[in-house]
């Protein structure tokens, strides 16, 4: 029996769900119909949710004292710009893998009444100014990437619509890292927006799907001078108090991607040797309270945890016992999705979702 079925099964009947627990076969981990129709309410109850929202823009004159849906006419729900661009990754990558769920035509209506090419434009001349240019660097543009390329992958003449309006700020983004990463240094080693391992990990794999080898290469060179010579990552030093992602396992995931297999394995031998021990535990991430936008932080990170160790334990056998640490992690976390406050609500039905569609990769 596939391990990982068997508790994300238990943990959606938890939530109301309708997978079925302790199956007989060897099915694959994989969201069912029911289980998208409930999940698919949260980015549906925050996409065109304009207030709270918290802008993060630097103001340049009174003239930049508009709403934030005058800055922002795609991503001004969510309460900030990037959980609104994980959102809307969410309604998609749903609607690929369902497109006959229950609310499947309220969220092709909402991505049809945003994502418009004027809305596109916008986004894209607002990135363009100059005072703008660290705006949602480099968290916001790694989801740009993640929403863009799914789109472009969804096998529908709307997505394909969808994905041609928002090209120009994709286009934006993708000068954006080139321009960037030369200039960076130094890597960012947070649990926070602005890590760095997180923010090319989705970059490199837009850039591989959409044969942009100058951004490709960019990627590996950089992930490579930041971190080859790493060893021996703290991960007891993990959590921070408000991590969302794991600074080890975001780092792990990222070099996974840009090394051949043998290289990274012996990359990962050095960074992290405790990993190969098939008794390897790692202690979740414990919230306290979710009503506080950033102690609810640590539901992220478990998911962030939980997604690294399913690639890595899916990818290569012997690391097949991470799946029961990741299984740790979305058990603990999982069951707070339906019905959490709006501080955890607005974006953490997306990071489930990654880690959900990377146990059954």
């Amino acid at each position: 029996m596939n391990k990982s079925y068997l508790i994300s099964s238990a943990l959606f009947i938890a939530l109301g769900f309708s997978g079925q627990a302790f199956a007989s076969n060897d099915s694959e981990n994989k969201l069912t119909l029911s289980e998208a129709d409930k999940l698919v309410a949260l980015p549906l109850h925050c996409v065109e949710t304009p207030y709270p929202y918290k802008t993060g823009i630097v103001l340049g004159s009174a003239e930049d004292l508009q709403e934030p849906s005058q800055h922002h006419p795609i991503f001004y729900g969510c309460f900030d710009w990037h959980s609104a661009a994980h959102g809307y990754w969410s309604l998609v990558t749903l609607l690929r893998q369902f497109p006959d769920m229950e609310n499947a035509e309220q969220a092709r209506e909402v991505l049809k009444r945003n994502i418009t090419q004027e809305n596109g434009l916008r986004e894209a001349a607002f990135f363009s100014k100059e005072i703008n240019k660290t705006f949602e660097r480099t968290y916001g543009w790694a989801w740009l990437l993640k929403l863009a390329d799914e789109l472009n992958a969804w096998e529908d003449p709307f997505g394909q619509e969808l994905a041609a309006n928002l090209q120009p700020l994709t286009d934006v983004i993708i000068d954006r890292y080139l321009k960037f990463l030369p200039q960076l240094l130094y890597p960012v080693r947070v649990g926070e927006h602005t890590n760095t391992a997180f923010g090319l990990s989705f970059a490199y794999d837009y850039a591989v799907n959409h044969e942009l080898s100058e951004l490709q290469t960019l990627i590996e060179q950089r992930a490579k001078t930041y971190f080859i010579a790493d060893k021996n990552c703290p991960i007891s030093w993990e959590p921070s108090g408000y991590d969302f992602i794991s600074p080890c396992l975001e780092e792990m995931g990222l070099m996974q991607r840009v090394l051949p297999k043998q290289e990274f394995l012996t990359w990962l031998n050095a960074f992290m040797p405790q990993l190969a021990d098939k008794n390897y535990s790692l202690e979740v991430g414990k919230v306290s309270d979710r009503s506080d936008g950033k102690l609810v932080h640590l539901d992220g990170l478990n998911f962030s945890r939980a997604w690294n160790l399913y690639a890595l334990a899916n990818e290569f056998p012997q690391y097949a016992h991470l799946s029961a640490v990741a299984d740790a992690h979305m058990a603990y976390s999982y069951p707070n999705l339906i019905g959490d406050s709006y501080e955890g609500g607005h974006w953490l039905g997306s990071f489930a979702i990654q880690a959900l569609n990377k146990a059954q990769d």
